[in-house]
């Protein structure tokens, strides 16, 4: 500590030069006022790293100064100087904000005491501030990690973006971990205390949506035997996170839009508007501009969403995050599935490395998570890895062309898919159909930009059997 800024506020000019002199001995900045009101004004154009204030002065009294400098600088330290006589009145101030106060006449000491502990707290608050946010720009926060220059710079538009009020729009391809970004947002914005509500739009059919949004009341429709809130109000105060935006039917779409603009929404069945504070954070896998121009997705709520665009960057463009991505899954699973798993050789690294993931980081915390409960050893190998990526480039089990010697499987529709010839030393059966069962469900959610009911439909299963055959790769 030292060369700290001190600011003094007392009408009684004999207090005044008593404390300068003295903190100035102490190796302290002083700047001394007799009137609260040229106090705040300099207060507005300097840094002072403590406040010392009488509270009985002529004009602008200690408690009003006090509460002029807490809205300024909620973490300033100030000392209120009080006669006997005022203690009640110092105790309230304490209740405003106040750090501490002594009472005329004091002892020198006393003094001391009193001022080197407000400034070791305030020194404290600032360097955990600064650590924090030096944190997040390097290493992520809220569950975001990397320090790849991508990550920096979300981390440090999401830093800007949360405080404000302002709807958001979260982009990039499914696995990039855009809740996250969501959530981000949410906990470093004044409304973290409050509830975070997240929704997958393709999640819920269509005819229920509306209901889980906005509520509805007794009698509704069959079925609404009680009246219900919706997500909106739950999430009143905090934050709604609409996930795959782009699947809200269109109808829907303009009772999205009459809230964002009014604030307020209806329940199904009421005839009531009611009033609700909740940030709304959207986001979604597909090219917007696009779904705007076919008409799916209407102009008015893409702009009115589209307020502050944020895109969240595959791994591809961030490998140099894999790594760091990989030893945080690898302690989280450790720790859930009570394995002494330690770390991972430099060959399953090199695997891990060499792969392109269309999953995302969704796709590499499967890997880890598969490597850890099927490692029995404390290091996770290249064999403890899903074959696919060691096979990845030249990979044998995605299937050739026709020609140069491969066969070709004609199906029942007439259509043909190539095939590769076993080799001489055997295979696996079981984990080849496996991985290339997986294969074809990876391939069907891109195709599908991670719409299930979609995806199902491209490999001609019913939506239960994917989403079980889902559910299945997706836990390993």
């Amino acid at each position: 500590m030292g060369n700290e800024k001190i600011l003094v506020v007392d009408d009684e000019k004999s207090m005044r030069e008593f404390l300068r002199i003295f903190l100035e001995k102490e190796g302290y900045e002083v700047r001394c006022f007799s009137d609260g009101r040229l106090a705040v004004e300099s207060f507005k154009e300097n840094a002072y790293d403590l406040a010392i204030s009488d509270l009985r002065m002529e004009g602008m009294d200690g408690v009003t100064l006090l509460k002029e400098l807490k809205d300024l600088d909620p973490h300033i330290p100030v000392l209120m100087i009080t006669a006997y006589a005022s203690i009640d009145t110092a105790i309230e101030a304490m209740k405003l904000g106040a750090y501490d106060y002594f009472t005329k006449p004091f002892k020198v000491n006393e003094i001391k005491i009193h001022i080197r502990r407000a400034l070791e707290r305030s020194l404290i608050y600032k360097e955990n501030l600064l650590l924090k946010k030096d944190l997040k720009v390097k290493y992520g926060f809220a569950g975001l990690i990397g320090t790849s220059e991508k990550m920096k710079e979300l981390y440090k538009t999401l830093m800007s973006v949360a405080p404000t009020k302002a709807n958001v729009l979260i982009t990039g391809k499914s696995g990039t971990g855009k809740e996250l970004v969501a959530r981000a947002i949410h906990q470093e914005s004044d409304r973290s205390e409050r509830p975070f509500v997240a929704l997958n739009c393709g999640a819920i059919p269509h005819n229920l949506i509306e209901s889980e949004l906005f509520g509805h009341q007794r009698g509704a429709f069959t079925g609404a035997v009680t009246q219900k809130e919706g997500l909106f109000e739950m999430a009143g105060g905090g934050t709604l996170f609409l996930d795959e935006v782009t699947e809200l039917p269109l109808d829907l779409q303009v009772k999205l839009l009459r809230f964002i603009q009014e604030r307020t929404l209806r329940r199904v069945g009421g005839t009531a508007d009611i009033s609700v504070d909740t940030r709304l954070v959207a986001a979604s896998n597909r090219e917007m501009e696009e779904e705007v121009r076919e008409g799916k997705f209407r102009e008015d709520l893409f702009y009115r969403l589209n307020v502050i665009r944020i895109n969240v960057p595959s791994l591809k463009e961030r490998k140099e995050d894999i790594v760091l991505l990989a030893n945080h899954f690898l302690d989280k699973y450790s720790a859930r599935l009570d394995k002494k798993v330690e770390r991972i050789s430099e060959g399953a690294i090199k695997l891990l490395l060499g792969y392109d993931y269309s999953g995302n980081v969704r796709e590499l915390e499967n890997i880890i998570e598969r490597a850890v409960t099927l490692e029995e050893s404390p290091i996770i190998r290249p064999e403890s890895l899903p074959s696919y990526l060691s096979e990845y480039e030249g990979n044998p089990l995605v299937p050739v062309m026709p020609g140069a010697g491969s066969k070709v499987i004609c199906l029942s529709d007439g259509s043909s898919i190539p095939s590769f010839t076993i080799p001489a030393d055997g295979i696996d059966l079981e984990e080849i159909v496996n991985v290339f069962e997986q294969r074809l469900i990876a391939d069907a959610m891109e195709k599908a930009d991670g719409v299930k009911t979609k995806a199902a439909e491209l490999l001609g299963m019913s939506f239960r059997s994917f989403r079980y055959k889902l559910s299945k790769y997706d836990n390993r």
